[in-house]
């Protein structure tokens, strides 16, 4: 079912148009060996070596028209997307004092990110229904051990790879694989339109939402002007945290008690609430011919004498919008969603897909490793939207295994006739079965 939602979707003629790594005389084509990666992610195996474990499987092979390559072939093929020169033209580029660098990817890795463009622009063209589409933008850290991996700002070795997601269809539009020293507020630009660039043209309303590292003065210009360069045309509305400057905490500080709401249902910890703020920062972002943006403050406030973990009595925050149509209530709570999404996404692909196990010392293959999971990540949205009932539509990877990937059969051979015999449920077959009819192959 996984494998006819992946060429349901046309992948494997986008990974042969898109990707193309080093001639080879023999072996698998990109495709299978793409496709067999999503099969690794789905069924839960979290490193290279877990292919010879799918190889055993001969009715798998037979299933799906193709062996599951040797895991020296799976390394081979990740290596194929790391460009050492890549790294050297970074570093060559880096202005004086800079440490951190982001390489340009190479041809075969951007062509992955091509195939999971097209994947998201397909199925948003099978689900027209949906017109909004809310972009969540940030970071997360992937610890790892190796040698080659650098120290992140909490001081373990690791990656720190930047995702952003399309919220309603619960889809990653883009990623970018980034070294452990890298922050996060460093060009979040990038990613932002290459995740706007894969929507479909059936998407009409637009939004985006992100945490204080995407607080930078280039993307919020990028995303105030409805000019905007290399991205839609039109209003993007955004909520942003403000990254909590002198000036503007001195500004809140100022606020009268009157101006102050309360914010959320009664917390037996504190006391929340939020008011408008009249602030006009200094920062180079703030445009002589475009509109002030709008800063809500958030204030929270223990309703017991103590003190934060820092020392102080109350804790400030603020939200930067360019939507004024909203109360500062329903700024806040529309903001705070995006932990739902972005934040859930990062731990499936790190915990329940392979993405938290980075496979090589390269850092191309590396990039690739994570892009792979994603893809699968989005392939399974896929096939819960476009062929499993709508009970299934929250279900993550792990419950799609214990529902239904994992499920025992036998492949038999008999009378020039080929059966697949499950043990399961009649009810599960027919979901099986309305599953084949919705997902057409194309030729």
């Amino acid at each position: 079912m996984l494998v006819q939602a992946f060429r349901s979707l046309g992948l494997p003629g986008s990974v042969l148009r898109h990707v193309q790594v080093k001639e080879r005389e023999r072996g698998y084509d990109e495709a299978t060996m793409v496709e067999s990666f999503v099969i690794l992610n789905a069924v839960g195996g979290e490193c290279v070596d877990d292919l010879e474990q799918l190889r055993q499987d001969r009715g798998l092979a037979e299933m799906i028209g193709h062996e599951i390559p040797s895991p020296a072939a799976g390394r081979k093929f990740l290596n194929e997307f790391h460009e050492a020169e890549k790294i050297e033209q970074a570093k060559r580029q880096r202005r004086p004092g800079q440490i951190a660098y982001i390489p340009e990817e190479s041809a075969a890795l951007a062509g992955l990110g091509r195939v999971n463009e097209e994947l998201v622009r397909n199925l948003g063209q099978r689900c027209p229904e949906q017109r909004t589409a809310t972009v969540d933008q940030d970071a997360t850290l992937i610890e790892s051990h190796k040698r080659e991996a650098l120290r992140s700002y909490e001081g373990e070795r690791g990656y720190q790879p930047m995702l952003a997601v399309w919220a309603e269809m619960d889809v990653i539009l883009a990623d970018e694989f980034r070294d452990g020293n890298v922050t996060a507020m460093m060009e979040p630009l990038t990613v932002a339109q290459r995740a706007f660039a894969a929507l479909p043209e059936t998407v009409t309303s637009l939004y985006y939402r992100g945490d204080s590292a995407c607080h930078e003065a280039r993307l919020v210009n990028w995303l105030r002007d409805p000019q905007r360069a290399d991205g839609p045309q039109g209003f993007i509305g955004f909520a942003i945290s403000a990254r909590m400057s002198p000036a503007l905490h001195a500004a809140i500080l100022r606020l009268p008690e009157a101006a102050w709401q309360e914010y959320g249902p009664p917390s037996p910890t504190g006391v929340w609430s939020c008011a408008e703020v009249d602030f006009v920062p200094a920062e180079k972002y703030e445009q002589k011919d475009l509109q002030p943006l709008r800063y809500v403050a958030l204030r929270i406030q223990p309703r017991q004498e103590g003190l934060f973990g820092d020392g102080s009595r109350v804790k400030h925050f603020a939200i930067l919008s360019n939507m004024e149509q909203w109360s500062p209530a329903q700024l806040i709570q529309w903001q705070r969603e995006k932990a739902g999404t972005i934040e859930a996404i990062h731990d499936v692909v790190k915990n329940e897909l392979a993405g938290g196990v980075m496979p090589s010392k390269y850092f191309g293959a590396n990039a690739a490793w994570l892009r792979l999971a994603v893809l699968s990540h989005n392939v399974m949205t896929a096939l819960k939207r476009l062929a499993l009932p709508p009970e299934m539509l929250p279900a993550r990877p792990k419950r799609l295994r214990f529902l239904l990937f994992h499920t025992a059969g036998r492949w038999v051979h008999h009378a020039r006739t080929q059966v697949l015999r499950l043990a399961t449920s009649a009810g599960h077959i027919a979901v099986w079965r309305n599953a084949q009819r919705l997902l057409a192959v194309p030729t």
